[in-house]
Formats: structure tokens, sequence, C-alpha cells
């Protein structure tokens, strides 16, 4: 006979996954132990092993999670009806906003993602040039005289505003989302006051 799923299956998921993530940045994958989650998870290793086979199907789905979301969350943002500038403004706010909370699953995508399959590497890499893209889509839009003269500039460009957004983010995770919207406003405004001079 089939073993039922537990109502709260997908919030016991979730669960693992937060604290797994809390554990991986914390003491690193590799020394990371199924024990070790399940204790902070708050469960027996048994109960975990009910929900993931191993720590490596853990760290899929954590990477996996974090990214398709939070590229989701950016592709969703209404931006109907704004102009170039104000795209691109609208676009960093919300990345910044969706940023707050997450800082273990980033911290877990910059030193564990290497320890993945190149497959699930792969993935989780085009997760990341989606959002490299839609960045880039913005930036030429508010400053079309400039990309389109030197388009090798772009890319350049693209990952300096990822650059600014990741510092904030690594060093400032506890801020408001007022303060979140007012360092988005200084990095648009610094990046298209800054790409016009280059």
């Amino acid at each position: 006979m089939a073993r039922t799923i537990a109502k709260d299956h997908d919030q016991k998921r979730t669960q693992i996954l937060k604290s797994a993530a809390k554990v991986f940045a914390e003491e690193g994958f590799d020394r990371a132990s199924m024990t070790k989650l399940a204790g902070e998870c708050g469960i027996s290793k048994a109960n975990i092993y009910h929900y993931y086979d191993s720590k490596d199907a853990i760290l899929y789905d954590i990477l996996d999670s974090y990214l398709s979301d939070l590229r989701d969350r950016i592709f969703a943002v209404d931006t109907e009806g704004l102009g170039p500038e104000d795209r691109l403004r609208r676009v960093i706010r919300e990345i910044l906003r969706a940023y707050k909370g997450a800082d273990h699953e980033h911290q877990v995508q910059i030193s564990a993602l290497s320890a993945l399959p190149e497959e699930q590497q792969d993935q989780m890499r085009a997760y990341q040039r989606d959002m490299v893209k839609l960045m880039g889509s913005c930036l030429h839009d508010a400053a079309p005289e400039v990309f389109e003269a030197e388009p090798g500039k772009l890319r350049g460009v693209t990952m300096s505003v990822y650059g600014m957004l990741n510092w904030y983010f690594m060093w400032n995770s506890d801020a408001e989302a007022q303060e979140r919207d007012d360092y988005a406003d200084l990095v648009c405004d610094l990046t298209l006051k800054g790409v016009r001079g280059i």
C-alpha cells in the first residue's frame, strides 16, 4: 500500500530547505551532515530521509527553488506603461526586495553551486543568465545611444550593477524596504549618469 503524503508535507520540505541553507552557509556544504541538518530542522534523521534521500538532493532543491523563484519574481515585475529609466529603477528595486531574508540561500549559491553535477549547474546558470539578460535589456533601453555605439560595454555595465546590488545584499541584509528602494535609486542614478560618460 502506498504511503500517504502528510498534510504538512510541503511546509516541512520548506522548513528543511530553510534550515539546511543555514547549515550549508555557516558550516559549508562539504562539512554538513544529515544528522546536523536534522537537528537544525528539529526532526529525526530518519524523518529527514522521508523528504530527501541525500544532502545533494537538498542542495539542488535549495538552489533550484531560490534561483527560479528569484528569476520568476523579477520577470513578473509590472513595468507596463513605464519609460525605460523607470523600468530599470523598478527592476532594480524588486531585486533588492527579493533578496531580503535570503542571506543563507545566496551564500549557498556562491559557495556550493559547484558541488552540483554539471547538468544541474547548467540549469542554475540558466536562471542566472535569464536575470542578466533582463537587466541588460533594461540598461540598453535606458541608454540605447551608449550601448548601440559600443555594444561590448553592455555586459560589463550589467555585471557592475549586479555587483553593487550583491554588495548591498551582503552588507545590509537587515535593511528595510525603504532603505532598499533608496539604494536602488542610487544604483540607477549612478549607472545612468555614469554610462553616458563612458
